[in-house]
């Protein structure tokens, strides 16, 4: 996590703040299968989603990890971006 929030401070007029929740809920495919998905979801709710929910509207939220996006859109309704998604857009305006 410590290189990819380093790089996301990178661009000018652009802080980072990491929400320390550990696993998202989703492990990959495990939040996918119907007999993990409330689990899964229970622990997006213990730290990331209510953070995330708690967060500016307007913020910006990274994560790198193709399932880790998914869980966060289901689970607050938010899109996340991968971070060099992040950096493309940060240089291209």
């Amino acid at each position: 996590m410590d290189p990819s929030a380093w790089v996301l401070g990178l661009p000018e007029n652009y802080a980072v703040s990491v929400i320390p929740s550990g696993c998202c809920g989703m492990a990959g495919s495990f939040g996918y299968e119907h007999e993990h998905y409330d689990v899964s979801m229970r622990i997006g709710e213990l730290v990331l989603f209510p953070a995330l929910r708690g967060a500016d509207s307007e913020a910006i939220v990274a994560a790198p990890g193709t399932s880790c996006r998914h869980q966060i859109l289901d689970g607050t309704g938010r899109a996340a971006l991968h971070p060099a998604e992040v950096l493309w857009g940060a240089v291209t305006g």
